[in-house]
């Protein structure tokens, strides 16, 4: 019995010394942030989440709403684990004597000069003795995103929607030495290239006019090193047919869907490697983004609008999020988006529990080694401890994902700031302050 006893209260004192600790760590995990000169001034909210206990740890305005900016790719991501699983449907078509007729499912992968390519579409379109007919009949949705910045229309990470995107929707113009002129890839836009004295001067530019096709330079990009620019082209059904032409060597048709009943359409897949995921996590590709969303509806309701998708991963995938959702695109480019730290820990959650570890934090940027995260997070020893996504606009910084602290326990965490001034460097470092604060004492 007096072993029984002193064995309680040995057990009351480790737990009391366990609180007294805990409490500790949160006091110093809370001053952090109140005693931060830099945190005082703008708007941020932290969630600290334990997946073992499946207790939340620590809240700082966990529950107010911010603009998640590429945060939002998290989101995006589960609901393509969820709707397409390993494949993608990468061509519909229907056969009718003669012809082919063939609409897009969005599938960001044809001809994509960053993914790896499954050649089985491009042969199978060159090989047909069948005449080509494309469609975009299921096309149901606009060019940007709600809220997107008309103005980025030039920059590469603002490539147009579409229901058949080739080339990832994006020309490069490379020159090589002084004196030459530009070469276009694909070569389609060779002749869309020309001159224009009256641009800007101040640096070397290629500007595509907003609404067309046409190249412009000025003559800053004709001196100096070799240059190099990816710019958007305008997707348009003819822009799709003549690149699908020039690259199979043979005529694309235009064609109108709406008279013809798809129900007896064949369908072409290709398989989803993880290189294309973690182009959307770790380079943040807003193309990819997009166009996932897209190919989401479009294997859902047979259209491609990401109203559609959203609404969908909303109703039935995120049921059980904390918060209301304010979701409007896939990428984060719209500031229309609102998330709450609590939210994105509830779908961080949900990718811990179906992912294995491993493939998990191949899939997300780690800190000090690759990413947009490759400056930060990294130990004494240059290992990654943090494996999150981030999310910036101008004004807005945010990182989410996952933790491992040298206790050997993962954490899953949010760090979501909006409006704070100039750049967001300061942020950054005041945010690793935090986490390597978890990641010591946790």
């Amino acid at each position: 019995m007096r072993f029984q006893l002193l064995f309680i209260f040995l057990l009351l004192g480790l737990t009391l010394h366990a609180q007294k600790r805990s409490e500790k760590q949160l006091a110093e995990l809370n001053q952090l942030f109140s005693g931060s000169e830099l945190f005082s001034r703008i708007f941020t909210g932290f969630a600290l989440y334990d997946p073992e206990s499946q207790s939340m740890v620590f809240q700082k305005d966990a529950d107010k709403y911010y603009t998640p900016a590429s945060n939002t790719k998290i989101f995006t991501f589960y609901t393509a684990l969820k709707i397409m699983a390993d494949s993608i449907p990468a061509l519909r078509y229907i056969e009718k004597g003669d012809s082919i007729i063939f609409w897009g499912t969005g599938n960001p992968f044809f001809l994509h000069p960053a993914l790896p390519q499954d050649s089985s579409l491009l042969e199978w379109l060159r090989d047909s003795s069948r005449q080509l007919f494309f469609s975009t009949h299921n096309f149901k949705d606009e060019r940007f995103g709600p809220g997107w910045a008309w103005d980025d229309y030039n920059d590469y990470y603002q490539a147009e929607r579409s229901p058949f995107p080739i080339y990832g929707n994006i020309a490069r113009f490379e020159r090589d030495s002084l004196g030459e002129g530009f070469v276009a890839y694909p070569s389609y836009f060779q002749s869309h290239i020309a001159f224009n004295p009256r641009l800007d001067n101040h640096r070397a530019l290629v500007q595509r006019r907003e609404h067309a096709n046409i190249f412009e330079y000025n003559s800053r990009a004709l001196t100096g090193p070799p240059f190099s620019r990816e710019v958007p082209f305008v997707p348009t059904p003819e822009v799709a047919a003549g690149l699908l032409a020039d690259t199979l060597g043979r005529p694309v048709r235009l064609l109108d869907l709406m008279d013809v009943t798809p129900e007896d359409a064949k369908t072409l897949f290709s398989s989803i490697p993880d290189t294309l995921y973690r182009r959307l996590m770790q380079d943040s590709d807003n193309f990819i983004a997009e166009q996932l969303l897209l190919a989401c509806s479009e294997k859902l309701t047979g259209t491609l609008n990401c109203r559609e998708g959203i609404r969908y991963a909303v109703d039935s995938l995120f049921g059980g999020i904390p918060d209301t959702l304010v979701w409007r695109d896939g990428s984060g480019l719209s500031r229309y988006n609102l998330f709450t730290p609590r939210s994105i820990i509830g779908v961080l959650e949900l990718i811990y529990r179906e992912l294995p570890r491993e493939r998990l934090l191949n899939i997300f940027p780690a800190g000090g080694v690759s990413g947009t995260i490759k400056d930060y997070y990294a130990d004494e020893q240059k290992q990654p401890y943090v494996y999150a996504k981030t999310g910036t606009l101008a004004n807005r910084h945010c990182l989410s994902g996952y933790l491992l602290a040298k206790s050997g326990k993962v954490y899953l965490f949010s760090f979501m700031n909006n409006n704070y001034l100039g750049s967001s460097t300061p942020v950054k470092k005041e945010m690793e302050k935090v986490l390597r604060y978890v990641r010591d004492n946790f």
